[in-house]
This record gives structure tokens, C-alpha cells and sequence, in this order.
């Protein structure tokens, strides 16, 4: 008995638990370190998480006796899986819930297209060289599946990583970064699902399990919809739902999880439709959003990228046949996804640059491959397990993403101009395209307005728009007492400060949001800038840029009192106001609100009054083609009323009476037709589109 404990003592001298958690601890300070070097160059997070895991593991620190030791211990393995799962379920479920389910509905076809051409070449690939792989590393393994798993590794494309990168590398608002990332989650839910139907079908037992594990997970989606509906309406006058009610819905996500994995399967897809069928409208979702996006991007992502790089051990690479395995898959790989790509996006007509940095992302890997070997260690394939399929797998990710990562952020960096933010007025803009708009709110005064003028910009469904709204909250000069944040209590203080600053009314606009979402199915995107007047203006215009949004919608500084007069508010606010139209990169509209005389939410038994006054030049173009988009609402009996001069002598007198030179009055003459005309044509083409709009022409 003695002897025993004295083995165990030798096998694990330290707490694995404690291994574990100094493990993760290490990973974050390292990428960190990795993270601040590399980030001037261009470099991804994800890539300075991987090495920082290559520097913590067996390749390098861990290689050292005493570190080995302490890291690499027997029972480790098991805290190893199970944080690895539970890290896999909640950004998963996270991934799911952040998805843009109107874009990818749009775009599923484009995308579905470009995923599968990638896939279909990588697959031809790795079946072609399976029977190689399996000769030179003489595996004796069951040759059909190996050759699907080594199919699945090429074909793969890791979704949470493209995530990361597009929003590390900023572009991920951007089409090109929008197609990449639906493209990836396409492909890699095909890829769970092509593993997922080989772990079914090796026996009637486990095709029993899968149906009722589906029917599970589709049990659990109805329930969170009246989950979500009891806790919006029990925290009515809050701004998110409690803790416990947040944990218990995902302590529910969980268990299933954990339930299906133990059996054999795996869990990413129950967890990504869980998030995808999520209710979007109230504070239950918005309290999910916001928790989990914190700790799953700074810290459970992290972990787990570090944890692949941990995983990667450089004394595989002693032998010279797993060398050219190696290299073949990946050689493979890249070829694949390049070929396939491009020849899908030349199909659909989308830029050759797109498609080569298209091609690239969809390379990236580090989550499906992971869940492959997971899968065939814990299931009834596990009789034919090899470790030197676990090494090849980890290889193949780890420097598939280490080349990939860097050649995608090169590209956007060189072709900076290319994938920055383009200016594209609304005159511009075809009816068919998506408007991004952002409306800023400085308080919950002008909510119920801003709400409404959001929603009639929706149009028609043949006219998508993506609608963000940012809180401006007012950072004050005045010196506090303690290092605290803007909304924590002071020593003696009986309310929070987020009631001055802001707190009370992101309650009311909260609740405005949620009647227009629930109402109306249409989502907004909520934000919120903490910041002193004289800099606000820099972050709504990096937010503008980062959104790649069209217009911006700015409250004016006046409100109007109760007789109907308009009273000045905050200077801060029309400064503000003034910056953002002298430096924004994008049209800015100005919102003033008349209370109960102003715009209301357009409604099935109600019908809004709009008018636009169209005086000429571009500036009433651009309100024009703003119009065009409320004109198409059903509920908007929308009238256009045209200015023009009576007569032209007035500016032949003028011109006459002028010292300029004949040159500068030809040029002068020539600027004014030539506006002229264009607001004609202008005209001319909203009258033929909107044949159906009333019209009124006034003269003066």
C-alpha cells in the first residue's frame, strides 16, 4: 500500500488542478508578451496565442526536466478535456448567438459555395493521398475512416479562429470579412456533421442516440424561448438579468453537451444552433452577449489557441516520414482551398483579390481537427487509435495557421486601401443593397423617435439594412476620489453613478429597442461610447469606420419644452455635433425631435407623414436617396416638394455685374447647369423607380 501511494507521489508531485491553472496563467502573460511585439507588424492574436502555447509546451520549456515534470503529468489529461469542452460549448453557443442570421440568409448560397468548392478540392486531394499517408507512417488503422478523418483535416476550416482574426485584423464587418466568416461556419459545420454521420452509422445503437440526442437539443431550444421571455419579463426594470437566471441557462447548454460527448458524438453543433435559435429580442440575450463576449475573447479563446500551440511538439519532426506527411498535408491543404476558391469565386464573379484572401482564411484551422481526434479517443473508433494520428493532426493545424494567419494580415495590410472603408453616399447606393446606418442617442429623450426613423429606413424586404445604436454617455472632468469606473459606488454613495451617467436611461432604451425587435423582428445593434465631449467625436468616428457604416444619425442639441419652443441643451452635445460633421467619414444626418408633433414607430393601424423638401445639390440628393428608403415603407405616405427659381435673370444680372475674369464665369456658369442637371436626372430616375410616390412641385 505504501509502495502505491509512494507511485502516485512520483507520477503526479503536483496538483494537477494547480498545473492546469498555472498552465492557462502562463499561456495569457506569454501571448501577451507575443501579442505586444507582434501587433506593430500586423500579426493576429491568434498567432501569438499559438506560440506562446509552442514556448510553454514540449517543444521548448516543457522540454526542460523540471518544467515537464510539473506540466506534463498522467491525471492532467483529464482537466485538459474537460475545461477544452466546456471552453468548445460556451463559445460556440457564443458564436451562434453573435451569427448575422439576416446576412447569412442573403448570402448562404454565395457562401455555401464558396465553403464546399474549397472543400470538394481538398477532399479529392486528401483521398488521393491517404493511402500515401497511411503506407509511409504505417498506420493499422481501419483505412476507409482514417481516410475520411484525413478528408475532414484538409477540408476543415476553423471558424472560431477566422472570427478571431477578421476581428483582430478589422475587417470583419467588411464583405469580404462577413463571406469568409459565414463561408467558414458553413464549412465547418458540414465537416462536424461528415464526422458526426461516421460515428453514427458504425452501429444502430449509436444512430438511436443521435436521434434522440437531436431531439434533445431541439427540446432545449423551445425551452430557452420561454426561459428567455419568463426572464425579460421578470427584470422589466432592470438593465440585464440576474447572474443566476444567466448560469442557468447555460448550465443547461452544458449538461446537454456534456451529455452527448459522453456517449461518443460530439457537441459543436447542438451548441451552435442553440445560439443561432436563441431569442435575439430582450435582456436575456443582451445579458449573454455581454457576459459571454468578455470572457470568452479575453481569456477561454486565448486558453484555447495557447493550448493547440501546447500541444505541438517539434521531436515528431525527427523522422523524415513524418516530415513528409507533414509537409504533404499541408502542401495539400493550401492548394486545395486556393484552387477551389478561386475557381468558385471567378464562378460567382467576385474579385481575384477577394478570392485570394478568401482562400487563405478558409485555411485557417485549430477547431474541427481538435474535435476529430477528441472523437475518436472517446468513441467506439477508439479500438484503432494511433498517437501518431493525434501528432500528425496537431502539426498540420498548428502550422497551417501560423502561415495562414500572417499571409491574410500581409495581404490586407498591402492592399490597405483596398479593404478600408469606401465612402459611399446614399445617392450611390443601389436600392437593392444593404444600408448600414448608425444612430447616436445622447439620452432616452429623443429614443422613441430615433427608434422610429431606424425602422422606417428598413424599407422593404428587398432593401436590407443593418441598423447599429450607440449610447453617447458623457465622461465628466471632474476628479473622483478613488481609481473607480464611471458606474461604481463611492464610499457613502446610496446609488450607483450609472444612474447619473447614463444608467437610468439605457434602461428606457433598452426597453425601446426590445418593443421594436420583438414587434417587429428587426434587429438593432446596441453600443455604448463612455467618453469627455472634447474626444467623443474621435470614437464615433472610429465606430463608424469599424461598422462601415453609410450615415450617421447625430440628436440635435435643442429639445423642444412643452410650448413647442426649442430649448438649448448640453454645449458638449453641439459641439460634438459640429466635429462629427466636419470629420466623419460618411453621411451625417441631424435628428430633431418635436415630441409628440415629430416621428412615430410606423405601425399596421397607423400611417407617418413624411415630406422631403428638395431644394438641389448634392446634399439634398443625398437626403433624397435617404427618403427613397422610408418612401418603401408600407406604412409611410411619403411627398416629395421641389423648389426651383422662377427664372434664371437674377444670375445673368450677376454674372454681367461681376469683375471675375471670363474664364472664371464661363467655369462658374458651368458648375451651376451642370448641378443642375444632375439633380435632374436624379429626379428623373427616383420619379420612374417611385412611380408610385406622390409628388409635389412648389415655385418661388
Amino acid at each position: 500500500m505504501e509502495a502505491a501511494r509512494r507511485a502516485v507521489c512520483v507520477e503526479d508531485p503536483f496538483n494537477p488542478l494547480i498545473t492546469t491553472t498555472l498552465q492557462a496563467s502562463g499561456i495569457l502573460v506569454i501571448s501577451h508578451f507575443f501579442h505586444i511585439i507582434l501587433k506593430p507588424l500586423g500579426q493576429p492574436g491568434p498567432v501569438a496565442q499559438i506560440l506562446a502555447g509552442i514556448v510553454l509546451g514540449p517543444s521548448l520549456l516543457s522540454h526542460i526536466s523540471i518544467v515537464k515534470d510539473f506540466f506534463l503529468q498522467a491525471s492532467s489529461a483529464d482537466y485538459y478535456d474537460i475545461f477544452s469542452s466546456i471552453y468548445n460549448i460556451l463559445f460556440m453557443f457564443l458564436i451562434g448567438l453573435e451569427t448575422d442570421i439576416p446576412y447569412l440568409r442573403r448570402n448562404l448560397r454565395k457562401a455555401s459555395i464558396i465553403a464546399y468548392g474549397g472543400m470538394a478540392v481538398c477532399s479529392i486531394f486528401g483521398l488521393a493521398a491517404s493511402f500515401f499517408i497511411i503506407h509511409i507512417l504505417k498506420l493499422t488503422a481501419n483505412t476507409v475512416a482514417l481516410a475520411n478523418v484525413i478528408m475532414i483535416i484538409l477540408a476543415n476550416t476553423a471558424s472560431p479562429v477566422v472570427i478571431r482574426l477578421a476581428a483582430e485584423l478589422k475587417f470583419s464587418t467588411s464583405d469580404t470579412g462577413r463571406l469568409a466568416i459565414c463561408s467558414s461556419l458553413v464549412n465547418e459545420i458540414t465537416c462536424v456533421v461528415w464526422l458526426c454521420l461516421i460515428v453514427t452509422f458504425m452501429s444502430w445503437k449509436m444512430f438511436g442516440r443521435a436521434i434522440l440526442f437531436s431531439l434533445l437539443a431541439l427540446g432545449l431550444v423551445i425551452l430557452n424561448r420561454y426561459l428567455a421571455a419568463w426572464c425579460n419579463q421578470r427584470n422589466r426594470n432592470q438593465k440585464y438579468v440576474t447572474n443566476t437566471e444567466m448560469l442557468s441557462i447555460l448550465f443547461l447548454v452544458i449538461a446537454l453537451s456534456f451529455l452527448t460527448e459522453e456517449y461518443g458524438f460530439n457537441s459543436t453543433i447542438a451548441c451552435f444552433f442553440l445560439g443561432l435559435l436563441f431569442p435575439r429580442e430582450g435582456k436575456t440575450s443582451r445579458t449573454l452577449l455581454i457576459k459571454l463576449a468578455y470572457s470568452v475573447y479575453n481569456f477561454i479563446l486565448p486558453i484555447y489557441f495557447g493550448y493547440i500551440g501546447f500541444q505541438f511538439n517539434i521531436t515528431y519532426l525527427n523522422s523524415y516520414r513524418n516530415v513528409i506527411a507533414v509537409v504533404l498535408m499541408i502542401i495539400l491543404s493550401m492548394g486545395g482551398k486556393i484552387i477551389g476558391t478561386l475557381a468558385t469565386c471567378h464562378y460567382l464573379n467576385v474579385p481575384t483579390i477577394d478570392g485570394i484572401v478568401l482562400s487563405f482564411l478558409l485555411n485557417l484551422k485549430g477547431h474541427a481537427e481538435l474535435l476529430v481526434v477528441g472523437v475518436l479517443r472517446k468513441s467506439i473508433l477508439k479500438s484503432w487509435w494511433d498517437q501518431n494520428i493525434h501528432n500528425l493532426v496537431v502539426m498540420v493545424v498548428v502550422l497551417n495557421t501560423i502561415i495562414s494567419g500572417p499571409a491574410v494580415a500581409y495581404m490586407l495590410r498591402k492592399n490597405g486601401k483596398y479593404f478600408a472603408q469606401k465612402h459611399t453616399s446614399l445617392e450611390f447606393l443601389e436600392p437593392e443593397s444593404e444600408l448600414r446606418m448608425l444612430a447616436c442617442v445622447y439620452g432616452s429623450r429623443h429614443i422613441t423617435g430615433k427608434v422610429g426613423l431606424i425602422f422606417a429606413l428598413s424599407g422593404s424586404p428587398e432593401s436590407p439594412t443593418t441598423a447599429y445604436l450607440t449610447h453617447l454617455v458623457e465622461l465628466p472632468k471632474k476628479r473622483r476620489k478613488k481609481k473607480l469606473m464611471y458606474h461604481q459606488l463611492q464610499d457613502g454613495d446610496q446609488f450607483s453613478d450609472e444612474e447619473e451617467y447614463g444608467g437610468n436611461e439605457v434602461v428606457e432604451i433598452n426597453e425601446a429597442v426590445d418593443t421594436l425587435t420583438m414587434e417587429n423582428k428587426f434587429m438593432i445593434h446596441q453600443s455604448k461610447v463612455v467618453s469627455s465631449f472634447p474626444r467623443m467625436y474621435e470614437d464615433v468616428c472610429d465606430g463608424i469606420e469599424d461598422l462601415r457604416v453609410s450615415i450617421v444619425f447625430l440628436t440635435f442639441h435643442k429639445h423642444q419644452r412643452l410650448d413647442r419652443k426649442l430649448e438649448p441643451g448640453k454645449e458638449g452635445i453641439r459641439v460634438t455635433n459640429q466635429k462629427l460633421l466636419r470629420h466623419a467619414p460618411c453621411s451625417v444626418g441631424i435628428f430633431v425631435d418635436r415630441g409628440q408633433t415629430g416621428f412615430h414607430l410606423p405601425t399596421s393601424e397607423s400611417v407617418q407623414n413624411v415630406a422631403t423638401l428638395f431644394f438641389g445639390g448634392p446634399d439634398d440628393r443625398e437626403a433624397l436617396a435617404c427618403s427613397k428608403r422610408i418612401a418603401s415603407h408600407p406604412h409611410i405616405n411619403f411627398s416629395l416638394i421641389r423648389f426651383i427659381q422662377e427664372s434664371p435673370s437674377d444670375h445673368k444680372e450677376f454674372v454681367e455685374n461681376t469683375s471675375h475674369s471670363n474664364s472664371e464665369v464661363l467655369m462658374e456658369m458651368s458648375n451651376r447647369d451642370m448641378e443642375a442637371e444632375i439633380d435632374r436626372a436624379f429626379l428623373e430616375d427616383f420619379y420612374n423607380r417611385s412611380s408610385w410616390i406622390r409628388g409635389q412641385v412648389c415655385e418661388r
